[in-house]
């Protein structure tokens, strides 16, 4: 395994870069500073809002290119690189069948701001960690001024087991992504951290043996794919697991981190 070739990072955030606690250690941007000297160019590829991964990773955000909505949005200092949304016909359309999911709480994934409809404080206490612009809606049918990025799905009785099983057979048309334990993801084809990331790559003009990914869960599969040194966490689904090249530690013991200092080490 020779790391000292790598010239692009891609991570996703929640259960691979983030711990359990959703917090970015402060060893990696110690990290950060040192991919950056080196000329490494860094890029968070997350289901996230661009607004909530910019919180997070406050500190560098002029400095890495986002990937947000699972694929569906690229920026970099607030310049939209590449946005692939639904129209607004299939929006509706998958608004009337999510919205007979029992138990579902369902967010429109804008390009402004995301939106819901009143489900209760919990819910909104809960949803501030993922989206850090939001707006809550009588009606979701009725927003009309904003691009249709992503549905996302929340359902308590879980999203493999009752979610992903239900929907499924829009697969032929869309992106239909278990991106958590209780979350589903709802996109345009291309839509995805790898259709996104191969973008990046080809104007960068960095290939897939110069690039490391890391992820853990069934919305990073694609991402996987775009590089050399894909390393699942230890946390990760069995899914990422099988299609990764290589294994790291799990989040909550700074997986990320150490096959970066790994990889410093090597391009020293």
């Amino acid at each position: 395994m020779d790391l000292s070739k790598i010239k692009l990072v891609a991570t996703d955030m929640d259960g691979t870069l983030l711990n359990s606690r959703g917090e970015v250690s402060q060893s990696f941007f110690y990290l950060f500073d040192e991919l950056k000297e080196l000329g490494v160019t860094f890029v968070a590829a997350s289901g996230r809002q661009y607004y909530s991964i910019l919180h997070k990773l406050n500190a560098i955000k002029d400095d890495m290119i986002v990937i947000a909505e699972n694929g569906a949005l690229t920026m970099h200092r607030d310049q939209e690189l590449q946005t692939t949304e639904i129209d607004r016909d299939t929006y509706l359309e998958l608004l009337e069948i999510t919205q007979k999911l029992e138990g579902s709480q369902v967010i429109l994934c804008g390009r402004k701001k995301a939106y819901i409809e009143d489900y209760g404080k919990p819910f909104e206490n809960m949803l501030n960690e993922f989206y850090g612009k939001y707006e809550i809606v009588k009606d979701l049918s009725e927003v009309i001024d904003d691009q249709y990025l992503k549905i996302a799905i929340c359902n308590e009785k879980g999203s493999e087991q009752y979610l992903y099983p239900a929907l499924k057979h829009l697969e032929n048309r869309l992106k239909v992504k278990v991106s958590g334990k209780v979350w589903l993801d709802l996109s345009h084809n291309d839509a995805n951290k790898g259709h996104a990331l191969k973008n990046v790559q080809k104007s960068l003009d960095i290939s897939t043996d110069e690039t490391m990914v890391f992820g853990d869960y069934n919305n990073d599969l694609e991402m996987m794919s775009r590089a050399k040194y894909s390393f699942a966490m230890q946390n990760a689904h069995p899914n990422v697991k099988e299609v990764a090249n290589y294994m790291t530690k799990s989040n909550d013991e700074n997986g990320v981190e150490y096959m970066l200092s790994k990889m410093i080490e090597a391009k020293k």
